[in-house]
């Protein structure tokens, strides 16, 4: 059932010039039929290259958003539009106009995981993978970073000779994550090495042998010599290592690690989008876009 199913979507999507994009946090069955699998910094970057006049974003809405800033001549499409970002949604551009009114020298360095609205405050934007070497690259001494207070927190620490104004938002997936369950996780595993997300709390990432995005966690599992490795991020790259590296073993450190936003686009979305009856086209007003864009050109730019 899953293979005839993607076999349509195969033959669709090439006779309807259709790119498929796919977060890492995509199941597998719908990672196997994207035409690029990766975190929001690898998708962004692909966006532009690829040649379909046609993308479905299989991620969530912010992800979809960037894709139409960086391709507004192609259609876009969010697989599922209940698909969105907590993370996101925290803060507007109203409050983060107040708080720039109180550090005026300071830089806006925007997580990816923020709206098109919010991108227009922003000086430049980051994803986890790029985020210290962006930062270090700014020629701003003072960086005001949004929102996520634990992804802050560890580029703060990795580029000491700036000066970080961080708020209290984040990922509540990988926030509700705690020391002790990482503990467990070990004392379960003593033989694991333990990969996390830097979205994590401190006390979490300060156990880590590798901190990292999510591609990064994928390929130091899949080079490293070590057998046993606990993931300290989105239970599906359990799955998708378990795949790609069938000779190791690879345990989740929560079973409540769970993007549930992420879980909620399936194969039949992505079937229905490529027969032209489901998702949403994002449509976006060309001021705005052009507002937003900005800091993701700025992001590709220092971050290539």
């Amino acid at each position: 059932m899953i293979k005839d199913l993607q076999q349509q979507i195969l033959n669709l999507k090439s006779e309807k010039d259709i790119c498929i994009l796919a977060h890492s946090y995509m199941s597998e069955e719908i990672c196997e039929i994207a035409d690029f699998v990766g975190d929001s910094y690898a998708l962004s970057v692909k966006t532009k290259t690829a040649p379909q006049g046609t993308v479905i974003m299989c991620g969530v809405r912010f992800m979809a958003e960037t894709v139409k800033m960086l391709s507004p001549q192609k259609k876009v499409i969010l697989a599922n539009p209940d698909a969105g970002c907590p993370m996101a949604e925290q803060f507007d551009k109203e409050i983060i106009a107040q708080v720039k009114k109180t550090y005026p020298d300071y830089a806006v360095v925007a997580y990816v995981n923020t709206t098109a609205e919010l991108k227009t405050v922003a000086d430049v934007c980051v994803t986890s993978s790029s985020a210290v070497k962006i930062c270090r690259a700014l020629p701003s001494e003072n960086i005001l970073f949004i929102p996520d207070i634990n992804l802050g927190t560890y580029v703060k620490a990795q580029v000491p000779e700036k000066n970080f104004k961080l708020l209290s938002g984040g990922c509540p997936t990988h926030a509700k994550i705690e020391k002790e369950e990482v503990l467990a996780a070990k004392k379960a595993h003593p033989d694991a090495l333990f990969l996390v997300h830097p979205e994590c709390r401190p006390e979490v990432v300060e156990l880590a042998d590798y901190v990292g995005s999510t591609s990064g966690i994928m390929e130091f599992a899949e080079i490293s010599g070590g057998k046993e490795f606990i993931i300290g991020t989105e239970n599906s790259i359990v799955q998708h290592l378990q795949f790609k590296c069938p000779g190791k073993s690879f345990y989740p450190l929560s079973k409540d690690l769970v993007c549930h936003n992420m879980k909620i686009t399936t194969l039949p979305d992505v079937l229905s989008c490529v027969l032209g009856k489901g998702g949403e086209e994002i449509v976006m007003d060309e001021k705005l876009r052009m507002q937003a864009v900005k800091c993701i050109e700025k992001m590709i730019e220092l971050g290539g």
